[in-house]
């Protein structure tokens, strides 16, 4: 349940506790924890038991949230549905006062979440190209690129007087967003799954792993980008369809495990 096909619905998947045992062991606490899931399905589980509440008492006195790069800031929304559907100039307007406010405060990357800019348009490249023509900081946002036969949800990289699509999400949410049958029987429309394309992307010299919403929830992607050398982990997401649930802390819980897992630095940024 950890790598496709199935792995595409493994929610919760036990190995997501090596980021808690064995916080900064990287594969080698994985393994570990693989070897004592194994151990779990033996006569020898009481005993396993007791080591594994060892260890977890042990990382809950030593516990440390791993923290964001000097500099690096994520900013939490709290828009709702509007996120990504305002098609206001006023709502870009107030995107790009936000992102200069965190510069002016000592931000040279900014990170937006999933869908925050909306469509991505040549027309709004060229508003946002020319809103930080002038200043320091690097913008990472969510954004939606759209065709005839569907679309791929994204994170934008936009600097002084550059953008490009710098990450396209590995797993949709399946049926939601990702819905395969529709090309299949040529009727288009969907979000496209590119399953193990760009596990890593490069912004302001720093080899991020970028995980969109439901990849925060299954095992894989983050495992993909971790073995090509990802050295900050970048958490976007959109959960307002989420309220009255703790499916957005179990997606931060989940990177937060991973990140303390391979002892990397964490950005996140929700919209609720």
């Amino acid at each position: 349940m950890a790598f496709p096909p199935f792995g595409i619905t493994g929610w919760a998947h036990p190995v997501t506790a090596a980021g808690v045992l064995f916080p900064g062991w990287g594969w080698w606490g994985l393994t570990a924890t693989v070897v004592m899931l194994l151990v779990m399905t033996t006569r020898a589980w009481p005993v396993m038991m007791l080591i594994l509440a060892g260890l977890w008492l042990w990382s809950a006195t030593n516990r440390t949230e791993p923290a964001p790069p000097m500099g690096w800031r994520g900013a939490d929304l709290a828009l709702g549905r509007n996120l990504g559907r305002e098609r206001s100039l006023a709502y870009q307007d107030m995107l790009i006062a936000l992102v200069r406010e965190r510069a002016a405060s000592g931000a040279h990357v900014v990170i937006l979440p999933e869908s925050a800019l909306g469509f991505w348009t040549p027309t709004l490249e060229g508003l946002w190209k020319n809103a930080l023509r002038d200043s320091d900081v690097t913008l990472l946002a969510g954004a939606a690129v759209l065709d005839r036969h569907g679309y791929d949800n994204v994170m934008v990289a936009i600097s002084t007087g550059e953008a490009s699509v710098l990450y396209r999400e590995r797993m949709p949410v399946p049926v939601s967003m990702w819905q395969p049958w529709t090309t299949w029987t040529g009727a288009g429309g969907g979000a496209r799954a590119h399953f193990f394309a760009n596990p890593i992307a490069e912004l302001d010299d720093v080899r991020i792993a970028p995980v969109i919403c439901y990849e925060q929830l299954i095992v894989w992607p983050i495992l993909q980008s971790m073995w090509f050398g990802a050295e900050t982990i970048i958490a976007a997401g959109n959960g307002w369809w989420t309220e009255g649930s703790s499916i957005v802390d179990i997606q931060k819980a989940s990177m937060v495990a991973w990140a303390r897992l391979f002892a990397v630095p964490l950005v996140m940024s929700f919209n609720t």
